[in-house]
């Protein structure tokens, strides 16, 4: 499956597009592609269509110029094209900035589009950034980590990755893996620098009216606890899971409970 949004040519996951039911759009995390979610694809074939674009500049999807004036909006709009593409309601399903994506993608198709939601650690900051946790949080990078010319490097990445995942994560990286990050950098960069001054309320989130899950790791940062924590007591139909022993990147080192409990969610959602 390839879908055109004006002139960009968004790439599918082929070997995530599983199945025949209704539609599953899953979106990935920053610094990840479509291929984050084929184990989930699979749990899903039996009754689902799984269906994995990748965002702008990553995968197969061409359609990001490099620009330091990137807007979120502009991979919103490729989740959003492609699940108009598919002529038929969706489930949405996304990890950290794919959560986000997933929350305002649901926003922008309108109650009759999404039969569910299932987010694990949606970086919608924007709903907590009054709180005194995600200001001290931001507050440490310092003002460099939030500039052009040193996003996406590999000091850059030393303190974000460490951030979410704890000290010595980066460095402990196989330089393969971090060759791979460091390929996609400025563009991550450009991400977050988005996401941490988002100036989306949580009420915004309120009308969403699909049913919502909202998944954390007990081990994330406190500051991400609390934005999953916010985004459920605004949302008319949305539980928050915390998974045991699971930090940020929980879909991936706890993927077997995180894949059956969002399949679950999915399943119920009829």
């Amino acid at each position: 499956m390839r879908v055109l949004n004006g002139t960009i040519d968004i790439h599918v996951d082929e070997a995530a597009d599983l199945g025949d039911g209704e539609p599953v759009v899953m979106i990935h995390s920053s610094g990840m592609s479509s291929r984050q979610w084929r184990g989930l694809a699979r749990v899903l074939s039996s009754t689902h269509r799984a269906v994995a674009p990748d965002l702008l500049g990553y995968g197969g999807t061409g359609g990001w110029n490099g620009s330091e004036n990137f807007e979120l909006a502009e991979d919103l709009a490729v989740v959003v094209s492609v699940a108009r593409a598919l002529d038929r309601s969706v489930h949405l399903v996304g990890h950290s900035y794919g959560g986000m994506l997933a929350l305002n993608a649901a926003r922008a198709l309108g109650a009759d589009r999404v039969r569910s939601i299932a987010a694990y650690e949606p970086v919608a900051w924007g709903v907590a950034r009054p709180d005194p946790l995600v200001r001290a949080d931001l507050a440490q990078f310092g003002d460099r980590f939030f500039t052009p010319e040193y996003g996406g490097t590999s000091d850059w990445y030393r303190q974000f990755v460490d951030y979410w995942n704890g000290p010595g994560t980066w460095d402990a990286m196989p330089p393969e893996q971090r060759d791979a990050f460091l390929a996609v950098g400025r563009k991550v960069s450009a991400e977050v620098r988005r996401l941490c001054f988002d100036p989306t309320p949580a009420d915004a989130y309120r009308e969403i009216a699909a049913p919502t899950l909202i998944l954390s790791g007990a081990r994330s940062p406190a500051a991400e606890r609390r934005v999953c924590e916010i985004l459920v007591e605004t949302m008319p139909r949305a539980e928050l899971v915390t998974i045991a022993g699971a930090g940020h990147m929980g879909p991936l080192t706890h993927a077997d409970e995180v894949n059956r409990r969002i399949a679950a969610h999915v399943r119920a959602s009829v």
